[in-house]
């Protein structure tokens, strides 16, 4: 296991931060493919247990947060750090762009509609950072708007947070070659093909400006109740190892306990041998 808290590893700075300061093939806490994908199973059960206890205490709950690049691993980083938990449990949302009738309810509106219940845990599949991240860079609001809305997220989830819910906010970040080799593994995959969207390649062209966007995102909305992580994503097993101890760190702090009805056991197991 990594010496230090992978949430210590990955957290992103408060005093000022930039992308071009992490390394996206790097592998912080880990050394090597097998032993990361050897911790990530072994994380399954225990992670399992907890969130069990969690959705029996039904007081608290835990929202993930995704953001990344096309091809940075948002599908894959789903499957792998909840696939192994209970779905009854768990909420996921992938947020495409807003219908008109969303757009009506403020760009706020929509996400607070899929929130975590009380024992749940949501993962948010992009989320209300695309209107300070893409609307950014395409110029759909104005400077001042977008300005406003950092704000506007940051009084959001500290409300959220006080509620009740734990925030985990990941930036899945990879490096413009590593994401050309994923557009092209799209490519010579017919299977994949319908993954490949041509509109993705002009988006690939503003890459600098999406770091940008991203960078001021990140430093602008990186609180104690809602901080950032920066998840190196070159290497999807590494992604996948950090995820899950992310997840499982923050299980560990909040330690849900089973609840403890009152109940009268020898009259229940009385009963039960009457019927039986």
């Amino acid at each position: 296991m990594a010496s230090s808290p992978v949430s210590k590893l990955l957290r992103a700075p408060t005093d000022g931060f930039a992308l071009s300061g992490v390394d996206a093939g790097g592998t912080p806490g880990v050394k090597s493919k097998k032993t990361a994908r050897a911790e990530t199973e072994a994380i399954a059960e225990p992670l399992f247990g907890l969130q069990e206890r969690l959705y029996a205490e039904r007081e608290r709950s835990v929202l993930i947060v995704l953001q990344g690049m096309d091809t940075s691993g948002k599908d894959g980083a789903v499957k792998r750090a909840v696939g192994s938990l209970n779905p009854a449990g768990v909420r996921i949302t992938a947020f495409k762009a807003p219908t008109d009738a969303e757009k009506r309810l403020g760009f706020l509106g929509r996400i607070r509609r899929e929130l975590p219940g009380p024992g749940e845990i949501a993962v948010f599949n992009r989320s209300h950072y695309e209107d300070v991240g893409i609307v950014r860079v395409h110029g759909w609001a104005s400077p001042a708007v977008i300005e406003r809305r950092y704000a506007d997220i940051n009084r959001f989830e500290e409300e959220v947070a006080k509620s009740g819910t734990t925030i985990i906010k990941c930036f899945l970040h990879i490096s413009f070659e590593e994401q050309r080799e994923r557009l092209l593994a799209r490519l010579d995959d017919p299977a994949k093909h319908w993954k490949f969207n041509p509109k993705d390649l002009d988006e690939r062209a503003l890459w600098s400006d999406y770091m940008a966007a991203y960078e001021i995102a990140i430093d602008r909305c990186n609180t104690d109740r809602a901080p950032w992580y920066v998840v190196p994503a070159d290497h999807k097993w590494y992604r996948d190892w950090a995820l899950t101890n992310l997840l499982r760190e923050t299980m560990d702090r909040l330690d849900p306990q089973y609840p403890k009805p009152r109940l009268n056991l020898r009259a229940l197991r009385k009963r039960l041998g009457e019927t039986a």
